[in-house]
């Protein structure tokens, strides 16, 4: 890996640790905009250096620099009922550099890759959740997806229209 990718790495991660401290504190899963660093991420670093800066995030997090989700940190944040969510934050980083990095020509394309990539975390954080909880499917979605489907599709337009603008900067 090249100086310039390590570089972009450490920054997406940084970046992804900054949008996972603004947030609105609803219970039990708050609306964090670490979702949004992390298809920032995927689309301008692509499928490979958009995943490992994911994995640098939760890796810094898990040994204990808060930097999910309302300052939280360490291993039990991954083991517990968000978990799954940060987890599935890998599988939206690689999707959306996947899309990114073979459909910059077609914008409907990255869009739709984009939001079945946040829906990819959803599949991750529902499956932990119902998972550590017991609860029923459609109780646990009323709680941790519906609420948030909304301001992830936002998310995911804003995302995509930065780097549909602006990912030629990076990739030069």
């Amino acid at each position: 890996m090249k100086v310039k990718q390590q570089v972009l790495c450490a920054v997406f991660a940084a970046v992804i640790a900054i949008c996972a401290q603004l947030i609105i504190p609803i219970q039990p899963v708050p609306i964090s905009l670490a979702n949004f660093g992390i298809l920032l991420a995927g689309g301008f670093l692509g499928r490979k250096y958009g995943t490992i800066s994911v994995l640098i995030y939760i890796l810094l997090g898990s040994i204990g620099l808060p930097i999910f989700a309302m300052g939280k940190s360490g291993i039990s944040v991954l083991v517990g009922p968000t978990g799954g969510f940060i987890i599935g934050y890998i599988t939206t980083a690689f999707i959306t550099g996947v899309v990114t990095e073979k459909y910059m020509d077609k914008k409907y394309i990255i869009f739709v890759g984009m939001f079945m990539s946040v829906l990819t975390c959803y599949l991750c954080g529902i499956s932990w959740f119902i998972f550590l909880t017991q609860m029923e499917v459609w109780q646990a979605m009323t709680i941790c997806v519906f609420p948030f489907i909304l301001g992830d599709i936002v998310k995911v337009f804003a995302a995509g229209g930065l780097i549909i603008k602006y990912r030629y900067l990076i990739t030069k």
